[in-house]
């Protein structure tokens, strides 16, 4: 089965990650995969746009059926392949509830994010204004405390949704890890802490972590005053 799959992809990139997670969630390792650069505009080759017209990663195809957008790609990968390995969406209708809501506050969560560890990446240098960056920052900050208060309420040792991984899971984590790694303090949020330090030991995320962290697990400190 895996070996009808091919994933082109980018590393440190959630999105890309997301995907990598659920394969391996569903025991589908085996597939075909190719590491590319974003730096060297690689996703923007003719091979990427073959399967992806946008020239975005990740770009996945299982046998003639392609699905590029990562939250996308992993419905698909739950619903193919429900009875193996991990069950990703819960029988429970309060959990059930709670991980589609979950997932999709965390494709907010992730923007907020994005626009604060990339803002010089994203806006020209001559547009750049000091008062943007804060707001920028004071919204990440905002959902950063939303967070703190759903694994409060969740307690010790819970996912997302409850105390089962899911898909929830599977497409928040990659974000979480990312703020930590871009040098997010765990004791000004204990609870992401230590929602990050249960999961980055799950053997998917061992399994599927980016490269150039292992390469360089220093990381960065943009996020150390937020």
């Amino acid at each position: 089965m895996a070996k009808d799959m091919t994933l082109l992809w980018g590393t440190g990139s959630p999105p890309c990650w997301r995907v990598q997670i659920a394969l391996e969630e569903k025991n589908l390792q085996g597939y075909n995969q190719k590491l590319l650069s974003f730096d060297k505009m690689e996703h923007k080759s003719q091979e990427v746009l073959d399967m992806n017209p946008r020239g975005q990663l990740p770009s996945f195809k299982h046998g003639n059926n392609i699905v590029n957008e990562s939250c996308a790609a992993c419905f698909y990968l739950e619903s193919q392949f429900k009875s193996q390995g991990t069950k990703l969406i819960p029988d429970k209708v309060e959990e059930d509830a709670l991980m589609y809501q979950r997932m999709f506050e965390g494709l907010t969560f992730y923007e907020k994010l994005n626009a604060v560890i990339y803002y010089e990446w994203y806006v020209p240098e001559g547009e750049r204004h000091d008062s943007a960056l804060k707001r920028n920052k004071e919204a990440l900050t905002t959902e950063l405390k939303l967070w703190e208060g759903y694994l409060q309420k969740l307690g010790s040792g819970s996912c997302l949704a409850g105390p089962s991984f899911t898909l929830a899971d599977v497409v928040v984590f990659p974000t979480v890890a990312t703020l930590f790694r871009f040098g997010l303090s765990a004791e000004r949020y204990p609870k992401l802490g230590e929602y990050y330090a249960l999961l980055k030991e799950r053997p998917s995320v061992k399994a599927s972590w980016p490269p150039h962290w292992l390469e360089n697990p220093k990381g960065q400190d943009t996020l150390k005053d937020i």
